[in-house]
């Protein structure tokens, strides 16, 4: 009964380091950064919540040694997702700012100066011939 408590345990200790890391460090930099890093830095601190309840449950004070060498464990993984998720945010590349800049570019070679605009269809242009026939 207890090994079933611990791997439940895991799997929302696992769900709970990946969207605090979502959360904290933002999804952008989660997306760019390498699966085989992610893998190991969230199942391993998800690994050692349930070693630190292990290691309280299996003494008969709940803060002892081991507990506290687990969670010292934990917040270095979890210390280690805050820089990768920094590495991420200062040296890969995003793709969003360059769509950004590229409709930006996009929108202003279509402006153009004023008294340029010419009608583009036949019908436009008789109706501009019948207006200032119309006012003379």
């Amino acid at each position: 009964m207890l090994r079933l408590a611990y791997a439940t345990q895991f799997l929302i200790a696992l769900i709970a380091v990946f969207v605090l890391w979502s959360q904290v460090g933002g999804q952008s930099h989660l997306d760019l950064m390498p699966w085989h890093l992610k893998l190991a830095l969230g199942a391993g601190a998800a690994f050692a919540v349930v070693k630190a309840t292990a290691a309280a449950v299996s003494h008969d004070h709940a803060w002892n040694s081991r507990t506290l060498k687990w969670l010292g464990i934990m917040v270095a993984l979890l210390v280690g997702c805050g820089l990768s998720s920094y590495y991420c945010h200062m040296y890969l590349e995003s793709d969003e700012g360059d769509d950004q800049q590229d409709s930006a570019s996009d929108i202003s070679g279509l402006s153009r100066p004023h008294g340029t605009l010419r009608p583009s269809t036949p019908f436009a242009a008789s109706n501009t011939c019948r207006r200032s026939a119309l006012t003379a």
